[in-house]
């Protein structure tokens, strides 16, 4: 009951297809950060380029460290290959690196038409590699829709044009910026049957 209009979903990687077990507080604390400290955003803003590079090698680390571990978050698999069934194209988008992300995706044998990492575009919440994806793909904004599960995801959406869920098997705190939850991914289905009918 999936019509021909959503052409692509684009998903975020960690916390939405994979859990990679990242601990945010223990990154930003291992560089130097506060703990609302944007940590991409916070490199670039150094005035320092060693020190960039050192941070860096320190945020690889754990990025890396991510990607050995991660594992496909529950029902993923499934909705992948469902979404294949029908045709629908998939594409991720990720604060990530390209590197990281390739890492991942091929230990868990996952393959992705479109891969749109930190390196490729602006990370979120800027919305230019959404947009990215859509020009590749050759759709309008109205056509795909993007899942993930942090502020960023859904900041990014709202500013691409782009009709974005948030993935939060669990309640965060910023819930109600979402106007749409996915709690599991069997719900995409209900969520999308009265606009894609």
């Amino acid at each position: 009951y999936i019509a021909e209009m959503l052409r692509g979903v684009i998903f975020d990687m960690d916390g939405t297809l994979v859990d990679s077990r990242l601990d945010f507080a223990l990154i930003r604390k291992d560089l130097g950060l506060g703990e609302d400290d944007r940590v991409l955003e916070a490199i670039e803003q150094l005035n320092n380029p060693a020190e960039q590079d050192r941070l860096r090698g320190i945020l690889y680390r754990h990025e890396r460290a991510g990607a050995e571990c991660a594992t496909l978050m529950p029902g993923a698999q499934e909705f992948l290959e469902e979404l294949t069934r029908r045709d629908i194209r998939c594409a991720i988008f990720t604060r990530n690196a390209r590197e990281i992300t390739e890492l991942t995706l091929s230990r868990l044998n996952l393959h992705f038409d479109t891969i749109v990492a930190r390196d490729d575009a602006p990370p979120k919440p800027d919305p230019s590699g959404l947009h990215l994806i859509c020009e590749r793909w050759q759709c309008r904004p109205d056509e795909v829709i993007y899942i993930g599960d942090y502020r960023f995801d859904l900041e990014a959406g709202a500013r691409a044009g782009i009709r974005t869920m948030l993935y939060a098997p669990t309640t965060p705190d910023f819930e109600h910026d979402a106007t749409e939850i996915l709690k599991n991914f069997s719900d995409f289905w209900d969520l999308t049957r009265k606009e894609f009918t």
